[in-house]
């Protein structure tokens, strides 16, 4: 799988899909499957057993998130809070006398960095 432009804290907008148009933020990033974990988003009912260590667990039905693949969810613009994709901008800076390239991620639609 090639590099992945959403990362952890990113506020998303889900384009397609059962919950489409749904926003929320990205609470875990999977780059081995392509999935993300966004909050709020692709909830499913999870059947738990009763058990464990002296009962902690005290079983019964469990709502919680499920992964949703990278190709359905897009960055939502900080400016104009629609979706955009994300974009990088490179830079020299001169630290010390030492001159450095810095890489910042930015909204395409808007120019806004991310």
């Amino acid at each position: 799988m090639s590099k992945m432009k959403i990362k952890k804290n990113d506020l998303v907008q889900v384009i397609a899909g059962k919950d489409k148009g749904l926003t929320g933020r990205v609470i875990a990033v999977y780059s081995e499957t392509g999935r993300v974990l966004v909050e709020g988003v692709n909830r499913i009912t999870k059947h738990t057993r009763a058990g464990g260590d002296r009962g902690v667990n005290t079983g019964g039905i469990q709502v919680q998130e499920a992964p949703i693949h990278v190709s359905n969810v897009m960055v939502v613009d900080p400016e104009t809070k629609k979706p955009t994709r994300v974009g990088t901008r490179v830079e020299t800076v001169e630290r010390d006398g030492r001159t450095k390239t810095v890489r910042t991620r930015v909204a395409v639609r808007s120019g806004k960095d991310l």
